[in-house]
């Protein structure tokens, strides 16, 4: 059997609080949807929101337009006579997906309508919506409860739209309320009433269930699932896209178009245009979810592999870590040190492990590029030398003027001095020592992430982490800690160009 997917990253993702996606950025997602990760379909927004909303749909349908993927761009629409109908015309979209009411309690006390008038009102909007050559889904709004406590409404709408040859039928769990139990047992009367019938599978995770709910909905004979990225979506999201590849190619065994290789890439630009962060634990997708912290595992996995699963990271682009830190022992470390080409014998890897398991009991983070500094420390070796120092650097704002840094750095025993104004300190810092890198002929690595971590109880002379990822030719993180948020990035930085100043990458 093979699954296809409707993403709706870009409509009922961007219900998340906080979140909201501009023209530009929607129209990139779409491109990553469609081009690279391969989903079948896409929601793309909801008619009537906003005057923006209108003009990011014209430009996602006249991309779509031009590539020949417009059947695949969808947009939600309401039961509202011709507005809804009209504004998705005029924006350029072929296919509506009409809002319709699931359960008894939505129609008698939000509409204040009877399932009889509901019905006339939506064979009205589908009949004109055809007259303007659009293809016609239905959503079937809290569908869920309808199943639960007004069945016969369900079946009633189900019948009156027998006749009206509805392209797909969506079933939500709009309140994200269903088991997999029942998912399963709800699902399967769906198809068994209406064999005839495509229907789609539409799941929220208030319970934490949408994953095992699309696994029973799937079971139960649905062919199309909806997801999003990273499980955006209002409340506790929708069921992410990264989970559903997962559950159905691996346990369901089903065929699906989507190119799961790309799916790290896509999961990055929606946590960055979308602000919201990628849970570490996150399956699939999240920092930890290929990073091997305990020994025993890493020593596994040097004699056979023993703790690998099918979820490998190479099939979402990614590649498996060995944390250090008190509990990963001499196997994690000598999986670090074979990656950076280091060889330590036994006793020299004995007093190294040592040391990470001391810093990991005073909860201090390590990482790979770590390791050099830690070997020239405890072997009292200089294979590390602190060839760059920075001797002074000031910092400065200002209402209503930018932020100014000036910065005096030692680099292979000459002094340097450079200011520079910036959008913020850090900014304006590492613009200062772009000038001085440029007039070296030197090169500095891309910034790609920029987090800070702040211990809990608000105290103003608290530690403040900061980790930044870099990438020159691979992908690597540096920290710095401070009591100053920026202080802790210049110090990051520091160790990032020691890093590449003795091609330690």
């Amino acid at each position: 059997m093979k699954i296809t997917i409707m993403d709706t990253t870009l409509r009922d993702g961007e219900q998340t609080s906080g979140v909201s996606f501009t023209d530009a950025e929607k129209l990139s997602i779409a491109k990553l949807l469609l081009e690279d990760l391969r989903v079948d379909r896409l929601e793309i927004a909801s008619a009537r929101v906003s005057e923006g909303e209108f003009e990011a749909v014209k430009k996602i349908t006249s991309w779509a337009t031009r590539h020949r993927l417009i059947n695949k761009i969808e947009v939600l629409g309401f039961v509202d006579g011709t507005i809804s109908v009209n504004w998705i015309k005029e924006a350029g979209a072929k296919v509506l997906n009409l809002l319709t009411k699931g359960s008894l309690r939505h129609v008698t006390e939000q509409l204040r309508k009877t399932p009889e008038q509901h019905a006339v009102d939506i064979k009205q909007v589908i009949d004109f919506a055809k007259s303007q050559g659009l293809t016609v889904n239905i959503y079937l709004e809290d569908w869920s409860n309808g199943m639960r406590n007004s069945k016969d409404y369900v079946y009633f709408m189900m019948n009156a739209f027998k006749p009206l040859k509805i392209n797909r039928i969506m079933l939500p769990d709009t309140l994200g309320i269903l088991n997999p139990d029942e998912t399963y047992n709800f699902c399967k009367e769906m198809k068994d009433h209406y064999p005839d019938q495509e229907f789609d599978f539409h799941a929220h995770n208030d319970y934490d269930l949408a994953t095992g709910n699309i696994f029973s909905a799937i079971k139960a004979g649905i062919t199309c699932i909806h997801a999003t990225i990273n499980g955006l979506g209002e409340r506790a999201g929708n069921v992410p896209l990264s989970s559903v590849i997962a559950v159905v190619k691996d346990h369901l065994k089903c065929e699906m178009n989507v190119n799961e290789e790309k799916l790290t890439l896509v999961s990055k630009m929606v946590e960055s245009f979308s602000g919201i962060r990628i849970p570490p634990n996150k399956p699939v997708i999240g920092d930890n979810v290929f990073t091997q912290t305990s020994g025993i595992h890493a020593d596994g996995d040097n004699k056979s592999n023993l703790y690998y699963n099918d979820l490998l990271p190479e099939r979402f682009g990614r590649k498996r870590v060995y944390a250090l830190g008190k509990t990963s022992g001499k196997a994690n470390i000598k999986k670090n040190l074979e990656e950076m080409g280091i060889e330590l014998d036994v006793e020299s890897m004995k007093k190294v492990t040592e040391r990470i398991i001391e810093l990991g009991d005073k909860k201090e983070a390590v990482t790979q590029e770590d390791l050099p500094y830690i070997i020239s420390d405890v072997l009292q070796s200089k294979s590390i030398q602190e060839e760059i120092e920075i001797l002074n650097f000031s910092l400065s704002t200002a209402h209503g003027l930018k932020p100014v840094a000036t910065l005096k750095i030692r680099i292979n025993n000459e002094i340097y001095e450079e200011t520079s104004n910036g959008d913020g300190q850090y900014d304006a810092f590492m613009k200062a020592l772009r000038k001085i890198y440029n007039m070296l002929e030197k090169s500095l690595p891309a910034l790609l992430d920029y987090s800070v971590s702040i211990p809990p109880g608000g105290k103003t002379d608290a530690l403040v982490q900061t980790d930044i990822t870099w990438k020159m030719g691979r992908e690597f993180r540096t920290r710095g800690l401070d009591s100053d948020q920026t202080v802790a990035a210049i110090k990051a930085t520091l160790k990032m160009l020691n890093i590449i100043e003795n091609n330690t990458l």
